[in-house]
């Protein structure tokens, strides 16, 4: 943890010290490399911090935590930026110790250097945590080379691979391209209204993940996975088509309802294969790289039909989504409460 912590200061500081395009590529490379060593590290020391059966629950919170960071981090931007570009007599100590070291014309630079002095925290916090041993268990195991040949010869497993990556490619898909769209389309400040926009869809993916709990609990996974994905479509449809202030609720409402699709495509995919769960994991894991190529892949083609005509292909991971909630055959769903045998009870 303190080395993923250490590698994503450093990556932030060499693009706080030398902004340029190359920088930035190597900056980035180094923070998500970090991030990523620091998902792996974490898992496991959770489960033993909390207690295995409290695993699930501290890992729901984890993740609402994270729509909260992703909530706050838009308006952080936006706060920094205006301040710094226009000058502002709100004249704070963060305020007044960016403003001598960040160029003028780049004032988005100072979110590097606030990433920089976070994590450089990060590290001294943990370095003096008492954090306890971590023992794995044996699903926690990353399998052999040949295990995961075998896992990837199986139809199911690339299926659920592509769920996977379909649905991350579908949230940055979206959250990359809000603010430009809303500035290119209606005329909306991308440091401002645009940056508030995707704060909220990160926002009401985090409430809608705590409704996806309790639905959960109702109603079977793949049932609440269609109709999510079905609203999801719907309110990316009003945000494409539809005025500027409809878009403004209809983006954070592609969030709210894609908030249970990684959940439940990852629980389906594990409760669909009897044995290698950790190896599995593992595959699923690496398909993250569909946040990645889906957003290249809508830049791309925005560039040549413009970028609404370009987002059209987020329907494409839509409907695969929403097809899962029909092919799964998971050997074990989840448990819901029977309300009629607990009103008769």
């Amino acid at each position: 943890m303190i080395a993923s912590f250490a590698i994503a200061s450093l990556g932030s500081l060499i693009l706080a010290v030398f902004p340029s395009y190359l920088t930035a590529v190597f900056s980035l490379f180094l923070i998500g490399s970090g991030m990523a060593m620091l998902q792996v590290a974490i898992n496991p020391l959770l489960r033993e911090a909390g207690g295995e059966e409290h695993f699930a629950f501290n890992a729901t919170v984890a993740q609402l935590i994270f729509g909260a960071a992703s909530f706050i981090s838009p308006l952080v931007y936006s706060y920094l930026v205006l301040n710094l570009e226009k000058g502002s007599s709100d004249s704070n100590f963060l305020i007044t110790t960016l403003s001598k070291i960040v160029p003028e014309d780049i004032p988005w630079i100072s979110l590097y250097w606030l990433f920089t002095v976070i994590s450089l925290l990060m590290v001294i916090v943990i370095f003096v945590s008492k954090i306890p041993e971590v023992e794995r268990k044996a699903d926690e195991h990353v399998g052999a080379l040949k295990t995961h040949l075998e896992l990837l010869k199986k139809p199911t497993v690339i299926l659920f691979f592509l769920g996977i990556f379909t649905y991350v490619g579908l949230e940055q898909g979206v959250a990359n391209w809000i603010s430009e769209f809303l500035n290119k389309y209606h005329g909306y400040d991308p440091q401002t209204t645009g940056a508030t926009t995707v704060a909220w869809f990160w926002g009401a993916m985090t409430i809608g993940g705590i409704a996806g709990i309790v639905l959960l609990k109702l109603i079977d996974s793949k049932t609440v996975l269609v109709i999510f994905t079905i609203a999801s479509i719907i309110s990316l449809t009003a945000a494409l088509f539809m005025s500027g202030s409809v878009a403004l609720i209809a983006f954070p409402l592609v969030g709210f309802f894609s908030s249970v699709m990684y959940p439940i495509i990852f629980s389906l995919a594990l409760n669909s294969v009897k044995e290698h769960h950790g190896s599995f994991s593992g595959i699923l894991v690496t398909a993250i790289i569909g946040g990645a190529v889906l957003p290249l892949i809508v830049g791309g083609l925005g560039d040549v039909f413009g970028l609404r005509n370009g987002m059209l292909f987020l329907y494409l991971p839509m409907g695969y989504i929403m097809s899962i909630g029909f092919w799964a055959k998971p050997l074990i769903t989840n448990e819901t409460i029977d309300l009629r045998k607990k009103e008769s009870a």
